[in-house]
């Protein structure tokens, strides 16, 4: 796989086009803040728009930024993004609500997700014959976890019953830090057997070094987020906290997770993603205004991480593809989420249609490319099963990103006319205005 290289090495090259790259940005996203509700309208959602533009400025000869995906900011950039998002996602989840309403959220993360790794994986092992047992355990938990951004219009969308509604939310929210772990671990074996051996630095670890990894970054993202929830909920009593203190103090709690659990050597995904629990449960409400500015923030930053991979990592995975690849991305957003939806949902007492909406409503969106991009930075792109893996992957998004951006509004539509008392339906609480970055769970 060739994969974008940066056109100079001078120092002063280098500076100009990375000021190049954050103006285009900057307009970009400028942009689309301004006109995000009109373009919305014709299903053309903000990660189909970053797509196109990365692709176009960054490819062929329309192309005139340069960025490489071996670039060590762009790793970064991607992995603070998924933090934030896993920290927001995790803060904004209300534990007593959870118990209230957890049957389907429980059902599709106990059961459905589990069932969809291995599913994937299964696949996986079927389709790619050639391809290490390890590395398709990876493929099959890269493209297991969904998205919620790109199936906004339907979370905000009244028309469909609000239990479903929040089920998706609770279950993006969610299944990306509970797949965290797994992907990692997967990682590290398929480090193993590719012969790369032990990975230092990264959020991965090998063999039994992994579970303690997990324990120590759940035990720091704990300590983070509920003590710091502690400190914000007493200093507000106090009255000791300025107006908008309390976001940036949100925010560097969730750096502070990051940070610490970086330099201690563990995974600062699934630290990021407990602090954000913790944090929760310290507060003991939900508090939109803390959460805001992590929220906002990651959000942007998941435009700029759409716009890196259609300008480092879609052209060069389009091609890898094969007949193979082609077959696995289809299944992938078809029978291996629909299926495990399917098993998850018996005996809940959901009908038909809600099933099927759920099972299709599974975009594989930010959390694979974060990990598509781990497994380029750790794992060797020479080697042909990693170039199967990330083209498999490039391309299962590419598609999510079509089609669940332009399915959204239609078969919210559909289900609200089979469900015309989904707008007024208990707990149905109006969804909060729309941000042009993404919809926060309702």
């Amino acid at each position: 796989m060739n994969l974008s290289a940066p056109r100079s090495d001078h120092p002063s090259c280098q500076t100009s086009q990375l000021m190049a790259v954050i103006i285009v940005l900057a307009a970009l996203v400028f942009v689309w803040s301004v006109v995000a509700g009109r373009v919305e309208r014709l299903d053309v959602t903000g990660p189909i728009v970053f797509v196109v533009a990365g692709l176009l400025l960054c490819n062929g000869p329309t192309g005139f930024l340069a960025i490489s995906i071996e670039t060590a900011g762009v790793h970064s950039i991607a992995e603070v993004t998924l933090v934030l998002l896993l920290f927001a996602d995790a803060a904004r989840v209300d534990p007593g609500d959870l118990r209230r309403r957890a049957g389907m959220p429980i059902r599709l993360l106990a059961i459905g997700l589990p069932l969809t790794i291995a599913a994937g994986f299964g696949l996986a092992a079927a389709i790619f014959t050639d391809l290490p047992w390890q590395l398709a355990a990876l493929l099959g938990a890269v493209l297991a976890p969904t998205d919620a951004a790109l199936s906004a219009a339907v979370v905000s969308d009244a028309r469909v019953p609000v239990d479903l509604r929040r089920s998706l939310n609770v279950e993006s929210g969610l299944n990306d830090g509970i797949a965290t772990p797994v992907v990692t671990t997967c990682i590290a074996a398929a480090a193993a057997v590719i012969g790369t051996g032990l990975l230092p630095d990264t959020a991965s670890h090998p063999g039994s070094a992994a579970l303690i990894d997990i324990v120590g970054a759940a035990a720091i993202g704990a300590a983070v987020g509920f003590i710091g929830g502690l400190l914000l909920r007493r200093a507000g009593t106090a009255g000791w906290i300025t107006p908008g203190g309390r976001p940036v103090a949100v925010l560097m709690l969730a750096i502070a997770a990051f940070a610490i659990s970086r330099q201690l050597d563990v995974n600062y995904f699934v630290a990021a993603f407990v602090a954000g629990l913790a944090l929760r449960g310290a507060i003991g409400h939900d508090d939109a205004e803390a959460t805001e500015l992590p929220e906002l923030l990651g959000r942007i930053l998941s435009l700029v991480v759409w716009f890196l991979f259609g300008a480092a990592l879609l052209v060069d995975g389009l091609e890898r593809v094969d007949w193979r690849i082609a077959v696995y991305a289809v299944l992938s957003l078809t029978i291996v989420r629909m299926g495990p939806v399917a098993l998850a949902m018996v005996g809940s007492g959901s009908d038909r249609r809600s099933t099927l909406f759920v099972g299709w409503f599974g975009p594989r969106g930010l959390a694979t490319v974060v990990f598509g991009l781990l497994i380029v930075e750790e794992l060797p792109l020479a080697d042909p099963g990693i170039q199967t893996v990330v083209a498999t992957m490039v391309l299962t998004v590419l598609l999510s990103v079509l089609a669940h951006g332009a399915t959204g509004r239609p078969l919210a539509a559909w289900m609200g006319r089979h469900h015309p008392e989904a707008d007024a339906g208990p707990g149905a609480e109006p969804p909060r205005p729309r941000s042009p970055f993404g919809q926060p769970p309702p």
